[in-house]
């Protein structure tokens, strides 16, 4: 079920609004807080249509921010390096024009014609830098646009990283700009899941696959933050942000424009395609193949047009059936891993038991192939999209890969990770930094790799089954049919105590029943009076 919209505020909301926003919500981090602040904004305009408006103005501070830092240091060794466009492009840098420069957007922010300045400010950004070209936001002088509440917007995010050295500045603007798509998501609901994945899902696909270096491809990105993830993962582990080359394609227009902005945010160099046909029917990359794949594909598409490609050389396993793409994907994936590859991919959990339409036959050709690698069962409520219980597929071409890791050929993990994670409001679960590790921890050491322990099935946990197992269980790919049971600790509780708090809870619901019995036979008496 999606998340409930935030109040709207229908009153105009003043340059104060951060500090409303920390006082009423002083454990927030900074980037809550201006969510909050920036929400209280909105007032009557639809989260879906006000993400736009908000994320187009962020993406422009940033921009702005990294051309006056470069600008200044070559200002202080070539006066007139400082007005060469090629001087910024060159260290991947946007060329912003005076006109659209931050500083004349917040001199101008109280004026009527605001809307059109800031039209005017996109338009000449792209016509500068053949990158951006038809990704920006362009409707900010529409009339239904309150022009007033777009002045207040540029003078809250005025103050994001003022007075903070350049590199700085832009760290912090992209960290605002990833929580502001995540805060989005979670506003728009169902809608929100077709451009965002919740952070501690990719993270736990980034920590497992690790990639360091080699082609990073995703099928179906999004806003990009699978993308994110893996450069963060990258620089966090002391590589550079060059060691991997980032491929996507997204067939949803508005979503794709978010992608590149994020991703321009964040000073990721990519080869974004879009296409309304998608992935499946339009492959823009075919004949690449990748070292990490990493997809968070629409669970359980029926309309997917699986009809039209039921000779296509991508169903290596079998043909997928019509009325469900699950199985499209995984296929599709693995049709572009390359011979060294790994994939991780988010799946309905229907997809590691169902028999319908010869999914079976598909999932019993994989196993048989040796292409599953590891199982994972996520937490429930982890998404803002969908209720619906989800899996982390993990796909390997060759799972024997030398180079000191063990020969797991002819084995599968699996991992049920269904009791981790904790609820961060009444109807999302995140899962934390302990439990992303203990997950990945546990893949790592499985494969062998240096460091990361000795690996050892864990009742209710974890548990490498061989390929017997697996037919043993005819091909369900479930983790709770291996793992098994948890040990059971003992709490410390005499059983007599424990009994007599169930008895007494059990007495408190009877009178609780019988009070609500008793109320409704008089309202059934009251009805009946009046007859």
């Amino acid at each position: 079920m999606p998340r409930g919209r935030p109040k709207k505020n229908p009153e105009a909301v003043p340059a104060t609004a951060l500090k409303k926003a920390k006082e009423s919500g002083a454990t927030l981090g900074f980037e809550a807080q201006m969510f909050l602040a920036a929400d209280k904004l909105r007032k009557n305009l639809e989260p879906s249509d006000y993400k736009h408006v908000a994320l187009g103005l962020i993406f422009l501070k940033h921009i702005s921010v990294a051309f006056e830092a470069k600008r200044e240091a070559l200002l202080a060794e070539d006066a007139s390096a400082a007005e060469d466009p090629d001087e910024y492009l060159a260290e991947n840098v946007f060329w912003v024009p005076k006109e659209a420069r931050w500083s004349h957007l917040q001199a101008n922010a109280k004026q009527p014609s605001i809307g059109k300045i800031i039209d005017d400010a996109m338009a000449a950004i792209e016509a500068a830098n053949e990158r951006l070209k038809g990704v920006l936001p362009k409707d900010y002088n529409r009339p239904a646009l309150d022009k007033v509440m777009l002045g207040e917007l540029i003078d809250l995010i005025s103050g994001i990283a003022m007075g903070e050295p350049g590199d700085k500045a832009k760290d912090v603007l992209g960290r605002v700009y990833e929580y502001f798509l995540g805060g989005f998501a979670g506003s728009e609901g169902k809608r929100g899941g077709e451009f965002y994945t919740p952070s501690s899902v990719v993270r736990v696909l980034v920590e497992m696959l690790e990639p360091y270096k080699g082609r990073v491809y995703d099928p179906c990105c999004g806003s990009g933050g699978m993308f994110v993830q893996s450069e963060k993962f990258v620089e966090s582990h002391g590589g550079r942000l060059g060691d991997i080359a980032i491929y996507g394609q997204e067939s949803n227009y508005t979503t794709w424009r978010l992608a590149k902005m994020n991703l321009a945010v964040r000073g990721i160099d990519a080869d974004i395609r879009w296409n309304n046909e998608g992935s499946f029917h339009k492959d823009e990359l075919r004949d690449l193949r990748f070292d990490t794949i990493l997809a968070n594909p629409p669970f359980n598409i029926s309309d997917w047009g699986g009809e039209r490609l039921r000779e296509d050389a991508r169903w290596v396993h079998g043909v997928p059936p019509a009325g469900n793409a699950n199985y499209g994907w995984l296929q599709h994936i693995l049709w572009h891993l390359a011979p060294g590859g790994r994939a991780g991919v988010v799946l309905a959990n229907g997809s590691m038991s169902s028999g319908q339409n010869g999914e079976d036959a598909i999932r019993k050709a994989m196993v048989e192939a040796d292409v599953v690698d590891c199982m994972v069962a996520l937490p429930g409520q982890l998404f803002y999209s969908t209720q619906i219980p989800a899996c982390l597929w993990f796909l390997a071409r060759d799972k024997n890969p030398g180079g000191g890791l063990w020969d797991r050929r002819g084995e599968v993990l699996f991992i049920d990770a269904r009791k981790l994670g904790a609820l961060v409001d009444r109807t999302r679960r995140e899962l934390s930094d302990e439990d992303i590790a203990k997950i990945a921890d546990t893949y790592h050491a499985w494969r062998g790799q240096p460091d990361a322990g000795a690996y050892a099935d864990v009742p209710g946990f974890c548990k490498a089954a061989s390929l017997d197992e697996i037919r043993g269980h005819n091909y369900v790919l479930t983790p709770g049919r291996y793992v098994g049971a948890a040990d059971i600790e003992d709490d410390e509780v005499p059983f007599e105590e424990r009994l007599a708090a169930l008895k007494a809870k059990l007495e408190e619901q009877f009178a609780e029943g019988g009070r609500l019995t008793a109320a409704i036979r008089m309202q059934l008496e009251r009805v009946a009076a009046y007859d």
